[in-house]
């Protein structure tokens, strides 16, 4: 059925390579009237904000699911990482380009509504940031800057004020997830509405997300040995 009706739909799409954008210019003009100058992101966390919901909550789970499947087994022992050295360039590269990319990636998160990003994309940088410790450093230095138990909790809380600030709409007399904040002005940092803030939980959400299911797999390779396995293990130890 679903199938049929997606099929009727598809009938009554305007034809290829034609300039009459249905869907297109019904979200720029909704982008405009609720002032905020990034349409994608108008799209994305207000006109189809349920999905981006549904997209945040399968990150959050899939995190969830990496926690228990890699959880140390009763058969497994934690083993610490061997220290390795980086050529002092790759170090000094990396301690450069390290508040730089955390900058950048907090500038695309804030000014999602705005310019081209958003939380997704600014959390991804966040994160690959952060990560930067371990390639120009060595995992001792990672698990240094990387609090997992605050980024465990901050994943949840952003994941968990998304869906607050979408009730937030029914509590203002409106319905879920409904942009219900004065929109401000245009092209400006306070304008969009609920738009920044959404943009924020799912900055947040991401990138604490990727970071903490990075670190299971890292520890997993670095840190986790089986019975009778070498302990002490190194990331580059297999080069070796």
């Amino acid at each position: 059925m679903i199938g049929a009706f997606f099929a009727a739909a598809a009938l009554r799409l305007p034809p290829f390579g034609t300039d009459r954008h249905p869907y297109g210019e019904r979200a720029v003009a909704a982008a405009l009237a609720h002032r905020t100058a990034n349409v994608v992101s108008s799209v994305n966390f207000d006109l189809r904000a349920l999905d981006t919901l549904g997209e945040e909550t399968i990150l959050l789970a899939a995190v969830l699911a990496s926690t228990l499947l890699l959880r140390l087994a009763r058969d497994e022992h934690r083993a610490p990482p061997r220290a390795e050295q980086a050529l002092p360039t790759t170090r000094l590269f990396g301690a450069a380009l390290l508040p730089v990319a955390l900058t950048v990636g907090a500038y695309i998160v804030a000014h999602g509504q705005l310019t081209p990003g958003g939380g997704f994309q600014g959390g991804v940088v966040l994160a690959t940031a952060l990560h930067l410790a371990y390639l120009a450093a060595d995992y001792r230095v990672l698990e240094r800057v990387r609090p997992l138990a605050a980024l465990d909790a901050a994943d949840v809380l952003a994941a968990a004020s998304f869906t607050a600030l979408g009730l937030a709409g029914l509590a203002a007399g409106g319905a879920f997830l409904e942009n219900v904040l004065p929109f401000g002005e245009f092209n400006t940092i306070t304008s969009g509405g609920m738009v920044p803030l959404f943009n924020a939980a799912v900055g947040i959400e991401v990138g604490s997300g990727l970071i903490v299911l990075l670190a299971h797999f890292l520890d997993q390779a670095v840190e986790i040995t089986e019975p009778g396995g070498p302990s002490g293990r190194g990331p580059k130890e297999d080069e070796s």
